[in-house]
């Protein structure tokens, strides 16, 4: 790990990086001062001197406000009043002792007795002092802040993940249901043949489509041979009732969708139009790029449904899911629009954002 990413991450490194720059920066700031009144050179040798110091007891600060932190206000304010004085009552004579040791024009002062060793102590130690005790605070707080924001963040997307695979292993229960029935009644009318072919399907289905995690987007390629898989499920059931007519261009078969989401469409079609008709019926997907989004379209010519409010009258709960995982996924960057089909029938029109499959994944 680079020092740069220790400093990122630790905080004690934080302190420290700042620790040293701040005072590196006091004395690069009082050289260019006393550089441009003339000062002695000597002057540089006293400021480096006076941060040393400075270091030593601004860190001692810091282990005392770190004793008072979880303290009251009153504690905490207290705390730094009165030790940012001690330790200006400490680093002021140092400065001075320095002064008058290391440059001639500093003599000049011991004459007038001890009240020169804390002479400007008031005046200007104890004010950096406190300003170092009050920034170190507003620091602190602002870590703390942040820290605050990522477990907020990291909250809310865990609970946005949980949500997300709840609405996607609702699908696999429901169509369970639907498929252990059938297989079952193949089974008491003796069509055993049947009744295995559709249990080895259904079992190449769930190992394929639980091939993927549930959040991963895959290539609408991927999408459409699980729909295959699912379809020879339910051919298995409705023989030559049920016919599938999939339209999909090369360019649109790279787009990346949410796994399972054309299955619980084509599910609803086959429940409300096929089923509901002896002669069954004929569902087609379509899907195109517009602009910056891929459109998927399922449609259906059964008897069709009653549109309120955007959403069929009668639905189960695959649309339901459906249409709340994009909202999960996409926000307002999605659409899920129920029309009816010409001459009868369901359309079901899905658009999300157009985005290409790396030809690794």
């Amino acid at each position: 790990m680079t020092l740069a990413e220790r400093i990122s991450e630790d905080r004690n490194y934080q302190f420290w990086a700042l620790q040293l720059a701040g005072w590196t920066g006091w004395v690069v700031l009082f050289s260019i001062r006393d550089a441009y009144w003339g000062q002695p050179l000597e002057r540089t040798l006293v400021l480096g001197i006076d941060a040393g110091a400075g270091i030593v007891l601004t860190t001692i600060l810091r282990s005392v406000y770190r004793a008072v932190w979880d303290k009251r206000v009153a504690v905490r304010v207290f705390a730094v009043l009165s030790a940012s004085y001690v330790a200006a009552a400490i680093w002021q004579p140092v400065k001075n002792v320095s002064q008058m040791h290391f440059i001639d024009d500093g003599k000049i002062m011991m004459p007038f007795g001890m009240s020169d060793y804390f002479s400007g102590m008031l005046g200007y130690s104890y004010f950096l002092m406190v300003c170092w005790s009050g920034l170190y605070f507003a620091l602190k707080f602002y870590q703390l802040l942040q820290e605050e924001r990522e477990r907020s963040v990291r909250a809310e997307s865990l609970a946005h993940e949980s949500q997300l695979r709840m609405l996607r292993y609702q699908l696999n229960p429901h169509f369970l249901f639907n498929t252990l029935n059938a297989i079952s009644t193949l089974i008491l009318e003796k069509e055993t043949d049947l009744a295995n072919s559709m249990l080895s399907k259904l079992s190449s289905f769930l190992r394929y489509s639980l091939d993927k995690d549930s959040l991963q987007k895959v290539d609408l390629a991927h999408e459409l041979k699980t729909l295959e898989l699912y379809l020879d499920i339910e051919k298995v059931r409705f023989d030559d009732r049920l016919e599938v007519v999939i339209e999909i261009p090369e360019e649109a078969a790279d787009a990346l969708v949410p796994s399972l989401l054309l299955q619980p469409l084509v599910e609803n079609s086959i429940k409300y139009a096929i089923s509901a008709q002896e002669a069954g019926g004929t569902i087609t997907v379509n899907g195109r790029i517009d602009g910056d989004q891929l459109v998927l379209e399922v449609s259906d010519d059964g008897p069709g449904m009653t549109i309120i409010d955007g959403a069929p009258e009668v639905s189960g709960v695959g649309l339901a899911n459906t249409h709340d995982r994009l909202r999960q996924l996409y926000g307002e960057g999605s659409s899920c629009v129920f029309t009816p089909a010409v001459p009868h029938g369901l359309t079901t029109e899905i658009r999300i954002p157009f985005e290409k499959a790396s030809r690794t994944q």
